[in-house]
């Protein structure tokens, strides 16, 4: 690197550093935090990872519980129908955790484009995220001199995210109602056990009835627990996501995106002012362009008069031709005509 280039390095960052420190006050000032969806998704994992140790490590116990004394075909289907259900809802959950992971990200890139005092907020920001479209938005309004109400834009936002939990949110809720659901049907088959065991027709096969409808109860119950409290924590951190995302969207636009596009009186002034200055250049014109249509009437009577004195002019000196054609030939009047 030559000596131009250091220079010019150096007075690239000094700029850099200059526009921080002219923005950092106001970024210090909001409340923002970065890479919490991916946080998130690292405890899932995490969590995950020592439930599944622990089914290792008591394997034999859930073998018994989950296999061995189990309602054949009752027990089996409940408690697979539980772990679907539980594993759509989370793959539901992973996609918001790394939807909103982009959208941190986006954020993330727009205030460093403004903080480097970038013409282009929206530079190398993905277009469809939430940030981009909120600074389009208040862009095209402001273009077009219509007052922006940050209130409704905040429940437009938060009315359309909110949308998008209802069937992670329908999933936690049905959880722990299809764990009571086996349950019950588990226990009417035990209390069919029981009563063929009270009539003393098969007594061997209905006490086997009621113990294996007890432990499918007690497994559909168990795997209804333990699905609806992992879902139900993560489903409660995708709300305090959404809400961390919508929150940080909404300071930006209040600190940085307000005092941009926001219709004030001092600019509705300025607006009110520069039109006034455009009517009093344009009425300026249009005396101008009176004063030379004046000017050219009067040309143009002037050169009217100047062609009548003329037309006497040469009447007169017609007469004067004929008077000496007259006197030239010496004819008389009656010969002239």
């Amino acid at each position: 690197m030559n000596n131009e280039e250091k220079i010019r390095a150096v007075e690239l960052r000094d700029e850099g550093e200059t526009s921080m420190r002219e923005i950092h006050p106001l970024l210090e000032s909001l409340d923002l935090r970065t890479g919490y969806s991916n946080n998130i998704l690292i405890r899932m994992v995490i969590i995950a990872g020592v439930i599944a140790g622990l089914v290792i490590w008591q394997l034999d116990l859930i073998k018994d519980i989950y296999i061995r004394h189990q309602i054949e075909g009752i027990g089996p289907l409940i408690n697979s129908s539980i772990l679907v259900l539980f594993a759509a809802g989370l793959l539901k959950l992973v996609m918001m955790f790394t939807r909103y992971s982009r959208e941190e990200a986006a954020l993330n890139r727009f205030i460093r484009n403004i903080s480097r005092d970038s013409t282009d907020p929206v530079r190398r920001v993905p277009m469809n995220s939430l940030v981009s479209r909120r600074y389009m938005l208040m862009q095209a309004m402001y273009e077009q001199r219509v007052l922006i109400n940050h209130s409704a834009l905040a429940s437009m936002l938060l009315a359309s995210e909110s949308t998008r939990t209802s069937m992670a949110r329908f999933i936690n809720n049905i959880l722990i109602l299809a764990g009571v659901f086996g349950t019950i049907v588990s226990l009417s088959v035990a209390l069919l056990g029981a009563s063929d065991l009270l009539t003393g027709t098969d007594g061997t096969d209905g006490m086997s009835t009621v113990l294996s409808g007890m432990s499918t109860a007690l497994s559909t119950t168990i795997t209804a627990i333990i699905c609806y409290l992992y879902f139900g924590y993560f489903f409660l951190k995708l709300r305090d996501v959404q809400t961390n995302v919508i929150n940080s969207i909404e300071q930006v636009t209040a600190a940085l995106l307000m005092p941009k596009f926001g219709l004030r009186s001092d600019t509705v002034m300025q607006d009110i002012a520069s039109l006034v200055h455009k009517m009093q250049s344009l009425v300026g014109k249009l005396e101008e362009s009176q004063a030379r249509y004046s000017a050219s009437g009067q040309k143009l009577l002037d050169a009217v008069s100047s062609y009548g004195i003329r037309g006497q002019t040469i009447s007169s000196d017609i007469s004067t031709i004929k008077q000496l054609l007259r006197s030239g030939f010496r004819l008389h009047e009656d010969d002239e005509n």
